[in-house]
């Protein structure tokens, strides 16, 4: 196994395996054992940070894939998830995860956005994004058993 490869799976276990860590076993481990303003800042902090390991792996990957297959890359179904789970993580972490730190401050009825919402349905919106996001990193995961 070579740099490029070594650094491939690395980034592919850091990106996937942290979503899942944070998502299932850490942020409700924290909203179990803290008070909830206190689990909402370190899991909002934690899954900013996530959001970056990603958008570096994302990049990475999406590279190694073109790389190693050229233009067939781009027909290639793990070169689509790596992108949509990159497009998931732009989206929280550049359109979504900013707006709901603006709306914290103002938490009350008078947040009203497009999908009709305040804290709660941009914290929906993003969970369901993040899901989506995780559901596609096993599909990676699960295609490279394949082999």
């Amino acid at each position: 196994m070579g740099l490029g490869s070594g650094l491939k799976n690395l980034l592919t276990v850091l990106w996937i395996g942290g979503m899942w860590t944070i998502g299932v076993i850490v942020a409700p481990a924290l909203f179990a054992g803290l008070d909830k303003a206190t689990a909402g800042m370190v899991a909002g902090k934690l899954f900013h940070a996530i959001g970056w390991v990603g958008i570096v792996a994302g990049v990475y990957l999406a590279i190694w894939c073109v790389w190693q297959m050229g233009m067939r890359g781009f027909r290639s179904g793990k070169f689509w998830l790596v992108m949509g789970m990159l497009l998931c993580t732009l989206i929280n972490q550049f359109a979504i995860f900013p707006l709901i730190a603006s709306l914290k401050p103002v938490v009350s009825s008078a947040a009203e956005g497009v999908f009709g919402g305040g804290l709660a349905q941009w914290h929906t919106i993003s969970s369901l994004i993040y899901l989506l996001q995780s559901v596609f990193g096993i599909i990676y995961i699960w295609s490279d058993s394949d082999r």
